[in-house]
Parts: structure tokens; sequence; C-alpha cells
């Protein structure tokens, strides 16, 4: 297989059974998953079972920014709190992000790890180029592991591996579209200066996240069974070439099931819209 997050190692089962991939299954973001949190200024990982690479060496701290100053109540609130420096951002970061959904386990993943902005800044580059995020990203890993039943004839992924991520639509779902546009401007310049960090001369951040939304919205997600190939050595090959041809950051989508993945692409055209992004070509 060429994609580098491949569908993974399968072990032995009974005919018609499911058959358990092994922990270091590559699951999902979003994301990708992940790019309806990561359009609002959080961060969400996609992993199975590896340690997620360390975060950047923290820089010294900047003069505090100045959130812009949005119309509404809320987004009045959020503008006249003043920003802290980049290196210490999380705090407020987990603050606005928080208020976004009632959720519990959206506070769960934000209260996970650090360095935040940084982390989704990175990410979004990531998934606007289709690569995997999860080098990034260091939560939302499903419960158990990813499955294969036989039907039919043929083998396709069990209906328990997309359940895996109904708890993640369900938080994407629930976002607040208009508030999620307002918290992702308060915190736009954190996330400009972290992402000159890591992009070359000349690169906006909006366009990068309007492309890594592109991304996930040109993911083709097909009705019924997604077929799959007992393919030799110890991975899975998706049977429909024009699924196998598709990036890592889009297999990561697909792995969360077609209802699972449709109602993300929905949330983040709201998203787009909301952030007036361009529809971006990649």
């Amino acid at each position: 297989m060429s994609d580098p997050q491949p569908l993974q190692p399968r072990e032995g089962a009974p005919a018609g059974a499911p058959k358990p991939a092994s922990s270091r299954t590559p699951v999902l973001i979003t994301v990708v998953a992940v790019v309806a949190i990561l359009a609002i200024g959080g961060y969400a990982l996609l992993r199975g079972g590896e340690e997620p690479a360390a975060p950047p060496a923290m820089p010294p701290a900047q003069p505090v920014v100045e959130a812009p100053g949005p119309s509404t109540d809320q987004a009045s609130v959020t503008s006249a709190q003043r920003m802290p420096p980049l290196g210490q951002s999380d705090t407020r970061v987990r603050e606005l992000v928080g208020l976004l959904s009632p959720e519990p386990t959206l506070q769960k993943w934000l209260s996970s790890t650090e360095d935040l902005v940084r982390r989704f800044s990175s990410a979004v580059g990531n998934i606007a180029e289709g690569e995997s995020p999860r080098a990034a990203l260091a939560f939302m890993a499903p419960q158990g592991a990813f499955q294969v039943v036989e039907h039919d004839g043929r083998t396709v992924i069990a209906p328990d591996s997309f359940t895996r991520y109904d708890s993640v639509a369900r938080v994407i779902t629930s976002l607040d579209t208009q508030t999620s546009a307002m918290t992702y401007k308060a915190l736009k310049p954190l996330i400009d200066e972290a992402y000159k960090e890591i992009s070359r001369p000349g690169q906006r951040f909006d366009q990068t996240l309007a492309r890594a939304i592109q991304r996930m919205l040109d993911t083709p997600v097909p009705e019924g069974d997604i077929e799959v190939l007992d393919t030799p050595g110890v991975n899975y090959a998706y049977a429909a070439p024009e699924l196998e041809q598709l990036s890592a950051a889009q297999k990561h989508l697909l792995r969360m099931g077609p209802a699972n993945a449709r109602a993300i692409q929905a949330k983040l055209r709201e998203l787009r819209n909301a952030l007036a992004l361009p529809t971006a070509s990649r």
C-alpha cells in the first residue's frame, strides 16, 4: 500500500466474526474529524496506541496580544479579555473553546494536552497537505480496536469500528457555529503567530485552513459497506481504487464511517461559511 496510514494488522477469527486490528490502529480526527475542532482554535488527535510527538520547544514569552472585537455580546466579552503570550495560552484557549459545546467529552479532550495553539496550527498544515496529523496531536483515540467482518463473501469494515467514533461526531456536530467562528477570530493572533513559526514565507493560515477543510469536503463517502482487501502481509487495503488512492488525512475521515463522516462534512461547510473562508483548490 502506498498510503502511510493503512488499514491495520489483522488477526485470525472465525468466519463471519469481526476481526480486530492491532492497537496501533491510526484512528481518527478528523479528523480527521479533527478539522471541525481545529477550525475553531482547539485541536484533536487521531492516533492508535502510539506516543504523540513531543510538542515544540516554547520560545521566549511574547508581548500580550489584544483580541479583535466582534460585535455580539459573546464576542465582546472575548475581545475584552487580553490574550496571554502564545507559550502561556493553553488556559485561555481551554476557557474559550470549552464554551462551544455542552458535551463533557470536549472538556476531557481540552484538558488532556498542552501547547494547543501550536499543535493546532501544525495539524491544520498536515491536513492541508494530505498528511496524517497524528504527530502533532495527542488525544481523541476511541475505545476498542478496528475490526472487519465477512459479509456476502466480502471483507468489510465492521459497524462496531464506526460506532467507536460516534462520540467524536456528536461533539463536533454540537458545536455552536457562530460562537465557534468568533472564538477562532479571537484566537487568530495567537494562531497566526504559531503558524509563522512553521510555515513558508508568505503563507497565510486562513488559506491553509481553507485547503484543509476543502480536502475533507472532497473526500468521497461511500454508501453502505466499505470493502477492504485481505492483502499479503499484515495490512488491509480499500477495495475501491478511488478510496485506496486517497490521502492519509482523508482515509482517517473514512475510518469514522459514512454517517459520522457526512455529519462532520456538513459542520465543516457551516464553519467555512461562518468564517468566510474561500472555496480553496488543492
